[in-house]
C-alpha cells in the first residue's frame, strides 16, 4: 500500500509541484497545507489557514520575523491536528522552511519523516550590502538579518533530510546541518521547453516584432535591482543608438515591493530603475506579468536574454532561457556558476560593469550567430544538469530512502 505524503508551503506547491504529480501517478496519498492564496494543485487535498493577526505592535523588532513565523507555525499545527483526527497521518512530512509552517508538525504527527527545503540562509555579504548604491546596513539591520534565521534553524534541528535547490544555496547552511543535506534541484520540462522556431511577436498595442529582429529579453518579477534591472536598463541607451533596429521585450510586474523590499523615494521598481534614462517605449516594452508560453515566445525570438542577479536563489526563468537555447548573458555572481560558464555556454560579465553588458548586446545583436555554438551548449546543460526528470528521480529516491513506500 502506497503511504501518505503531506506538503507544507506556504504557496503551494511552489516547488513541490512536479513532485506532487509523480507521487499521485504512483498512487501516493498527498494532501498539503498551505495559506488561502496557494493555487494548490490536482489530485492533492488542501488543507488552508488564514492569518489572523500580524506582528505585535510595538514588539522588539528582532522579534518580528520570529514571531510572525511562530503564529504560522501554530495555525499550521492546529490543522494538522484536524488532519489527524480526521485519520490522516503522514509518513513524511515535506516541508518549506520559509513561513515556519513546519516548527510543530512533529507534535502531531511524532513518526513521521520531514524533508525540509530551506530555500536561502540569510548571511551578511551576499544578497544584503552587496550592492553599493543603496546604502548598507546598519548594525540593528544587520542583527535583524541574522535573527531571520531564528525559526529555520529550529525547524531544520528537527529534519531527517535537508533538500537544497543549488550548491551555492547549499553553502548558505551552517555546517552543523550538511550531514543532512541534499542538492536536489527540482529542474524544468526540458521536453516541454525546448528550441523552437521564433514567431511573430504580438504587442499589446497591435505591433508585431518579427523573427530575425534583434531582440533583447531580460525577465525579472519585479523589476527589481536584486535581479540587475538597473544594470540592464542603463546598458540599454547606447545599444539603441548603435543598433536602431534592436527590440527590448522586458517581462515582470511593476510594483513597489521585491525580494529586496522596497525601492528608495517611494518610487516603484521600474521607475527607480529606470529614472533620468529615455528609453523609447517605441522599442522598449514593458509587458508586465505574461502566460508562461508568451514568454517562452518572447524568449525565443532573443539574439540575447540578460539574468543579472545578486548573490540569492537561482531564478527559474535562467534554466527556462537555457532549455530554450537562449543566448544568456548573465552577471558573474555565485548563483551563476553552476549553470553558466562564461564562453562555453553563455557570458559572465562583472555585475555592475555596464559599459560590458552594452558592448555585449550589441554584439549579439549586430551578429546573432556567433552565439550559436553558446546557445547549443545552453541547451545541453539544462538537459544535463536541470532536466525535471532527474531532480524528480533524485527526491523519490529519498523518499524510499527514508522508508515511504513508492511503487516503482
Amino acid at each position: 500500500m502506497p503511504g501518505n505524503v503531506l506538503f507544507v508551503h506556504n504557496n503551494f506547491p511552489g516547488q513541490f509541484g512536479d513532485l506532487a504529480r509523480a507521487l499521485l501517478a504512483k498512487g501516493v496519498r498527498c494532501v498539503a497545507f498551505g495559506q488561502k492564496h496557494a493555487p494548490g494543485a490536482p489530485g492533492v487535498a488542501m488543507l488552508r489557514y488564514s492569518v489572523p493577526r500580524g506582528s505585535t505592535e510595538g514588539i522588539y523588532t528582532l522579534a518580528v520575523r520570529a514571531e510572525s513565523d511562530l503564529i504560522r507555525g501554530e495555525l499550521t499545527y492546529r490543522a494538522a491536528r484536524r488532519a489527524r483526527e480526521e485519520g490522516f497521518v503522514p509518513d513524511v512530512i515535506i516541508g518549506h522552511t520559509g513561513w515556519g509552517e513546519t516548527l510543530f508538525l512533529d507534535q502531531v504527527f511524532p513518526q513521521a519523516r520531514q524533508v525540509l527545503f530551506p530555500e536561502f540562509y540569510y548571511r551578511a555579504g551576499l544578497d544584503v550590502g552587496f550592492d553599493p548604491e543603496f546604502p548598507p546596513p546598519d548594525e540593528l539591520a544587520m542583527l535583524r538579518l541574522k535573527a531571520k534565521n531564528l525559526t529555520m534553524n529550529l525547524a531544520m534541528s528537527e529534519a531527517d533530510a535537508i533538500v537544497c535547490p543549488t550548491e551555492f544555496q547549499a553553502s548558505t547552511l551552517p555546517g552543523i546541518f550538511r550531514p543532512k543535506m541534499r542538492v536536489i534541484h527540482e529542474g524544468v520540462d526540458v521536453v516541454a521547453i525546448a528550441p523552437g522556431a521564433a514567431e511573430p511577436f504580438v504587442l499589446d498595442d497591435g505591433r508585431v516584432i518579427a523573427p530575425g529582429t534583434p531582440v533583447i529579453t531580460h525577465v525579472n518579477r519585479n523589476l527589481e535591482a536584486m535581479r540587475g534591472m538597473h544594470v540592464f536598463a542603463r546598458a540599454l541607451p547606447p545599444v539603441l543608438a548603435e543598433v536602431p533596429e534592436a527590440q527590448v521585450l522586458i517581462v515582470g510586474r511593476d510594483g513597489r515591493h521585491g525580494y529586496a523590499g522596497a525601492p528608495p523615494d517611494g518610487l516603484t521598481w521600474r521607475e527607480y530603475c529606470t529614472r533620468g534614462l529615455e528609453l523609447d517605449p517605441a522599442r522598449v516594452h514593458f509587458l508586465g506579468e505574461v502566460p508562461h508560453a508568451r514568454m517562452h515566445d518572447a524568449l525565443r525570438l532573443s539574439a540575447a536574454h540578460v539574468y543579472y542577479t545578486y548573490p540569492f536563489v537561482l531564478s527559474w526563468s535562467l534554466i527556462e532561457a537555457m532549455a530554450l537555447g537562449c543566448y544568456v548573458i548573465a552577471s558573474d555572481t555565485p548563483p551563476l556558476h553552476e549553470a553558466i560558464q562564461d564562453g562555453v555556454n553563455g557570458r559572465l560579465l562583472p555585475f555592475f560593469d555596464t559599459a560590458a553588458l552594452s558592448e555585449a548586446l550589441i554584439a549579439a545583436c549586430r551578429d546573432p550567430d556567433a552565439a550559436r555554438p553558446l546557445r547549443a551548449a545552453a541547451r545541453a546543460t539544462a538537459v544535463e544538469k536541470f532536466d525535471a526528470a532527474q531532480g524528480r528521480a533524485a527526491w523519490l529516491a529519498l523518499l524510499r530512502e527514508l522508508g515511504l513506500k513508492i511503487p516503482a
